[in-house]
């Protein structure tokens, strides 16, 4: 499924000390109505598994497989808006070959689950992107710091490198949870899910 040919040299987990690496958690929030809606489809994708916070050990062998997986996904499947493919504005599931911005997510989460990675260092997370569009993105959370494996891009970077402001994602306790990432989010986002996928 994946290709040695993406291997990425480990030097760039290296850790900055005048960044910050963590994301902050300001308390509970709304989930995505999409995500609901998956939920009650598809329960066992979204059971709680009594987990607690991960800080994974990003080894270099770890953190070429955060790569490889985000690259091979977003080589695979074909940005395309729920609107086109179900003829509704959200709809969360995953993809053969075409999806939005939480299918490219979904998909990334099982392939690195069925690689060893926990699910609680694997946290869907919502975004507004640089044009204060919606956004879904994929948080890895390790003990260098979180990541962001995202469609629009194939390089991994840590969450504040984005330009993306953090909204909500997955409590790492409970999937069907979710914390807030601001103190104030935009009145205008509220329980809303992502956008659609753009590349």
């Amino acid at each position: 499924m994946i290709q040695a040919a993406y291997a990425v040299d480990a030097d760039q987990v290296r850790v900055d000390p005048n960044k910050g690496q963590f994301q902050t958690v300001y308390g509970k929030a709304l989930p995505p109505i999409g995500y609901v809606e998956m939920c009650a489809r598809e329960p066992k994708e979204c059971r709680a598994l009594g987990g607690k916070a991960v800080h994974l050990a990003l080894s270099p062998e770890r953190w070429n497989l955060v790569y490889q997986v985000n690259t091979f996904v977003n080589g695979k499947i074909a940005p395309v808006s729920d609107d086109e493919l179900y003829g509704k504005p959200e709809y969360w599931t995953f993809p053969t070959d075409a999806g939005d911005c939480e299918d490219y997510l979904l998909l990334k989460k099982r392939y690195l689950e069925g690689l060893g990675f926990p699910s609680e260092a694997l946290l869907i997370t919502v975004v507004l992107d640089e044009k204060q569009q919606g956004h879904a993105v994929l948080t890895v959370t390790t003990d260098k710091g979180d990541f962001v494996l995202d469609n629009r891009r194939n390089e991994v970077l840590r969450w504040n490198n984005t330009g993306y402001t953090y909204l909500k994602r997955q409590s790492p306790e409970d999937p069907r949870q979710w914390v807030s990432l601001t103190k104030k989010p935009p009145a205008h986002v509220g329980a809303v899910a992502a956008g659609a996928a753009r590349k």
